[in-house]
């Protein structure tokens, strides 16, 4: 009984000092989240409005995140998605991406104390070092630039950091994820010429690539053809779990030779392929993406405020430090933990930032008209198809006729 007693004190005293030094490292290095979805909940719930006294973000409840949790959580940095979805696509699809955007900014105006907008590797570090969230924005599906460079543009001059290149549906460029579970047809291979052009002016702007949610062909076209290195903001690892929207073997082997980041998503149906799943899952996940693509390759995109089901110990943004304990527990080396909580992504956003060029002329390629669904288009510009949206065009063949019916 006594034994019994001693092994119990120990594993719990041992358990503290785990949990002790993973609060003392996230003090020094606080984790940046890859993938959060906290505007999608404030749009639902409040339709954007953040002023309303039930949208106070520091009493916010029914959430995964809110100030609080946060803080608890040691969240120095943030992507917040601005996320809107398929159905928007050849629709209102850049309107309420520009309203998500909108959002985000208000919130660090609202928040001042809390969040600090950033842009730029060194906006996330002075945010670490004034105790804020640096809160960046993620733009989640390629959709939301209507096959359009100048809309590319725009949503990066207006903060969007990184974009991930489809949601699930394919765009008229790149093929998503549900064509390789043979819910979609593939239409572009990977990526059409136009989705070429898309990836190369990414590189170009600075804007981080984001596979997340992409094919498996889609992924190895650009990791071929990115100057830079890309993110998968919240993905985890197909080999434990073998669901599509996971990151397989061979693309954690390019992974690595391209310097980029998986960042790992905590969705129970990512981690275990089942409704439930734990936080030691979520840790093998991790293990096994530093294992198979190295320590620079691991980061965190939790998926919180996107999903329904999430592990036991994680069910919420507060339970960070416990999972880093768990990979302390693990031997992961403090400098390997620092890489996963922050430095990681803060290597790749600068060799992004590097690999710009934003002094050479934008990139003026079009999509073909007939690559679009054209049915809620005007067309001006192309000049096949600009006689249909002139006022009054009838064919004179037609009008004449007409006329001359009328006079009688």
């Amino acid at each position: 009984m006594r034994n019994w007693w001693f092994w119990s004190c120990l594993a719990l005293c041992t358990a503290d000092l785990f949990r002790d030094e993973a609060i003392r490292i996230m003090s020094q290095t606080p984790l940046i989240d890859g993938h959060n979805d906290l505007p999608w909940q404030i749009l639902k719930k409040f339709n954007g409005q953040l002023q309303r006294k039930d949208a106070d973000l520091n009493l916010l409840e029914g959430t995964h995140t809110n100030i609080p949790k946060l803080k608890a959580g040691f969240v120095g940095g943030q992507f917040w998605s601005a996320y809107v979805p398929c159905e928007t696509q050849n629709k209102d699809a850049v309107r309420r991406t520009l309203e998500q955007m909108d959002l985000i900014s208000r919130m660090c105006k609202l928040y001042p104390e809390t969040f600090l907008c950033a842009t730029r590797s060194t906006d996330i570090t002075q945010a670490f070092k004034e105790k804020k969230v640096a809160s960046l924005i993620g733009v989640e599906g390629g959709h939301s630039i209507d096959s359009s460079l100048g809309v590319l543009r725009a949503l990066y001059h207006l903060g969007m950091r990184y974009m991930t290149l489809t949601h699930s549906c394919n765009t008229p460029w790149a093929d998503n994820w549900l064509v390789d579970r043979g819910d979609d047809k593939p239409q572009s291979n990977g990526l059409s010429k136009f989705g070429e052009e898309v990836v190369k002016e990414m590189n170009r702007l600075g804007v981080i690539i984001d596979l997340s949610h992409v094919s498996v062909a889609t992924m190895e076209a650009v990791l071929s053809l990115s100057q830079a290195p890309v993110i998968f903001s919240h993905s985890s690892a197909y080999s434990l779990c073998h669901h599509k929207r996971n990151v397989p073997d061979h693309i954690l082997q390019l992974v690595n030779k391209t310097r980029s980041l998986v960042m790992v998503n905590f969705y129970n149906e990512y981690v275990s392929c089942q409704k439930e799943a734990n936080l030691s899952q979520v840790a093998d996940h991790l293990d096994y993406i530093k294992n198979i693509a190295g320590p620079g390759a691991v980061g965190f995109g939790g998926d919180y405020d996107g999903v329904d089901n999430l592990p036991t110990g994680l069910q919420n943004v507060s339970g960070y430090p416990d999972l880093i304990a768990e990979l302390l527990k693990r031997k992961w080396t403090e400098t390997e933990v620092k890489n996963a909580l922050a430095d990681n992504l803060l290597r790749v956003f600068r060799e992004v930032e590097q690999a710009s060029s934003n002094n050479t002329l934008p990139n003026e390629n079009v999509i073909e008209f007939s690559e679009m669904e054209s049915h809620c288009r005007t067309s001006y510009g192309y000049p096949d198809h600009s006689q249909q949206h002139r006022p009054g065009a009838l064919p004179v063949v037609i009008t004449l006729p007409l006329l001359y019916l009328w006079l009688l």
